[in-house]
């Protein structure tokens, strides 16, 4: 029994884990399926690790800006994280291996869902969100009922985070194809309710057509903001600059003497803005890459292993649809949280710390997907959205789960907070862990198999109405 849990360990931490090798094993099997040559199959598997990779670079250059970026906030606002007794660096120490096999067990579930579900159509394959999901649900379940035994929470985590890989990426789904223009992957990413709510609240106050992101018209010497890269730069090194001012001196100096200890702090504030740009054109170049690999290569799986799927993807894949909508949300939400911020503490309620990297791929998405059903004005909408979520969520949850990881609420996305209040709600109200668990399954086995009778009938009637062809 250890080594058959040393090897599944071995697997969430070395195949889930590193999403290139994932994304990797998945085109090289998808290919091999389909009977390509070999030159096409070693070429695009190499492809394919390639452009995750070059997406992660680019993400690690800004991620390390944003990282600077909170800091220097975080200074210039005076915020400090809340105490806590718990940390998350602990609950991993005790139950690390736990999540792992929550992963590696639940990923098999979902696959058996979606096998033998047409309504489920989507894989799930965000591997570094598959490790935080699980970490989310590990957390709720010891919050909820204690110190139960590793087998039932690897049992019931595993059935739970399989329930929402495969119900995630199909209620957002019908927007996502708004988005793309295209039907060949889907989203997988804890955003989805976010972007799910801002499509829904975004539809009414505009359109589109008329007032795209990507078709806003500008006076002619304003006309470089049209250019992401450019406006990126100066977007930030506005804020980033002006939060210099405000914060702490020794702490700006430190942020600037990790670049170059012979540097400027205010030439490193300017760097730090070009850097953060650079790394948004990088990740979008390696979102384009391994998405011309891995779309037509998963072919093969949805034909041979699980028939009809699809593989849901990362956030960064939606961010080519709308460059200027990915800005236009962050700099909303980053907005918005510091308002909160501010308001929090002059009433003494909590103190928020500002989560740069999730204003900035939350409310990417946000911008993205309401300017996909209203344009600019769906996009600040979602920016909107994002910073109240983050802020309210933030203040809220560090509580929920003040007895095991209360970091987590700093480090989430909408749907962490959605998982927690879920998980927490039914716990506090059903009398033990499988209650809850064979609700949520109970659930999710009734509402895949009410969908794949529904679009079978459509199917069926569909067949109905199509005119035999002549000769047949």
């Amino acid at each position: 029994m250890e080594t058959v849990q040393a090897v599944l360990i071995w697997i969430a931490d070395n195949v889930f884990g590193q999403v290139a090798i994932l994304i990797g094993l998945i085109t090289l099997l998808g290919l091999v399926l389909q009977r390509k040559p070999v030159e096409e199959v070693v070429g695009g598997a190499l492809r394919a690790v390639l452009g995750i990779v070059i997406l992660f670079v680019g993400i690690e250059l800004f991620t390390g800006g944003l990282g600077d970026f909170q800091t220097i906030v975080s200074s210039a606002v005076g915020a400090e994280p809340p105490a806590a007794q718990n940390t998350l660096d602990g609950f991993l120490g005790e139950h690390g291996g736990t999540v792992a096999l929550v992963i590696t067990l639940g990923f098999v579930l979902h696959l058996l869902l979606v096998r033998v579900f047409p309504a489920a159509r989507n894989v799930y394959l965000t591997g570094h969100l598959m490790f935080w999901v699980s970490v989310v649900i590990t957390a709720c379940l010891v919050e909820a009922f204690g110190d139960l035994p590793q087998a039932a929470l690897v049992a019931s985590g595993s059935v739970l985070i399989a329930c929402y890989w495969t119900l995630q990426p199909m209620w957002i789904a019908p927007f996502m194809r708004k988005v793309t223009g295209r039907d060949d992957f889907g989203l997988g990413h804890t955003t989805s309710t976010l972007a799910l709510l801002t499509a829904v609240v975004a539809k009414p106050l505009g359109d589109p057509e008329r007032h795209g992101t990507e078709k806003l018209k500008l006076p002619r010497r304003l006309s470089f903001f049209k250019d992401v890269n450019v406006s990126t730069a100066l977007v930030i090194g506005v804020i980033l600059l002006a939060a210099m001012a405000f914060a702490d001196p020794a702490t700006v100096a430190e942020a600037a003497a990790a670049y170059d200890e012979n540097i400027d702090p205010w030439a490193w504030g300017v760097i730090a803005a070009f850097r953060f740009a650079a790394g948004i054109a990088i990740l979008l170049y390696g979102v384009r890459m391994f998405l011309a690999e891995i779309v037509p290569a998963f072919k093969g799986v949805g034909e041979k292993v699980v028939p009809g799927s699809k593989p849901a993807l990362d956030i960064p894949t939606v961010f080519p649809a709308a460059p200027t909508a990915v800005m236009i949300g962050f700099v909303v939400s980053t907005g918005v949280f510091l308002v909160f911020l501010g308001v929090f503490a002059a009433t003494g309620w909590f103190t928020l710390v500002p989560p740069m990297i999730m204003l900035f791929f939350g409310g990417g998405a946000a911008g993205v997907f309401g300017n996909a059903v209203s344009g600019w004005r769906g996009a600040v909408a979602g920016g909107v959205l994002n910073g109240v979520i983050l802020a309210v969520g933030q203040a809220v949850v560090w509580g929920m789960l003040s007895g095991t990881a209360p970091e987590l609420a700093t480090l989430a996305d909408a749907d962490w907070y959605a998982i927690t209040a879920l998980l927490l709600g039914l716990g506090a109200v059903l009398p033990g862990v499988w209650p809850v668990t064979a609700l949520v399954g109970a659930v999710t086995v009734g509402l895949l198999t009410w969908l794949s009778l529904r679009a079978r009938r459509k199917e069926r009637a569909r067949d109905e109405r199509t005119p035999d062809t002549p000769g047949t």
